[in-house]
């Protein structure tokens, strides 16, 4: 499943991200790699999702959450 449809407190492990370059190296950056675990904090409908990354909160927009494939 990809990102925006987790549920809220729930935590997934990232298994994929299918961004281009730029974006991913800058999510890479912020802690978000293969194998990292992620927490859902918020999540709205139309707009980004909150999320927790190696204890930092991230705010994603719905177009970035949906390539990030987690489990």
């Amino acid at each position: 499943m990809t990102l925006d449809q987790g549920s809220l407190g729930q935590s997934y492990t990232v298994t994929q991200i299918d961004l281009p370059d730029q974006v991913a190296h800058r999510l890479e950056a912020l802690g978000m790699t293969l194998g990292t675990q992620v927490l859902v904090l918020e999540r709205k409908e139309k707009g980004p999702s909150v999320l927790k990354i190696r204890g930092t909160r991230v705010a994603l927009g719905r177009g970035i959450t949906q390539k990030i494939e987690v489990v």
